[in-house]
């Protein structure tokens, strides 16, 4: 009665050995590890496909800045996000408005060949300097190859703060 079997050392009061607990918790552990590392690395990877798309819009500066009469070059930094890669490009616009508030705001790139065009006040025109276009104050064209008007951008004001998207809607001819 003193003497108890080897099998019987083994297993404590719930009859569970040593062996089979060691067993259930290092693979309870293993489980729990895998399960933390798993998901952190799985959500990583996925969590880009969940992002809310902003539509990427851009302060330009405050709206009372844009005083009616000539139009006014803006410059000012995009950033575009592609999953965790961030691009920054540097761009300008040419923004007017008769009344402070509508406004009308310009790709600073001439529509024939993309060359940058320019502001002379004395005519109030848009002039381009690579094959003599030029354009209205409202981006019509007036002379010269460009194919159709100045493209323009998408803008709003919020909160007293001019905001443009950088991805110009181009106008038909």
């Amino acid at each position: 009665m003193a003497e108890k079997s080897a099998c019987a050392l083994e297993k404590d009061d719930d009859g569970i050995s040593r062996r089979t607990f060691l067993t259930y918790a290092s693979g309870l552990l293993g489980g729990a590890i895998a399960f933390i590392l798993g998901s952190t690395g799985l959500s990583y990877f996925v969590s880009p496909a969940f992002m809310k798309e902003d539509e990427d819009w851009v302060d330009v500066g405050a709206a009372d800045d844009i005083r009616p009469g000539s139009p006014v070059k803006v410059d000012f930094v995009a950033r575009k996000r592609d999953a965790w890669v961030v691009t920054e490009k540097r761009s300008s616009a040419w923004i007017s408005t008769a009344d402070g508030k509508s406004f009308t705001v310009f790709d600073p790139r001439c529509t024939h060949l993309g060359c940058p065009y320019r502001w002379d006040q004395e005519k109030k025109q848009f002039l381009c300097p690579c094959h003599a276009a030029v354009f209205a104050s409202d981006g019509g064209v007036v002379s010269g190859p460009p194919p159709r008007p100045l493209d323009q951008y998408a803008v709003k004001v919020s909160s007293g703060r001019l905001m443009i998207q950088p991805s110009p809607a181009k106008k038909a001819a």
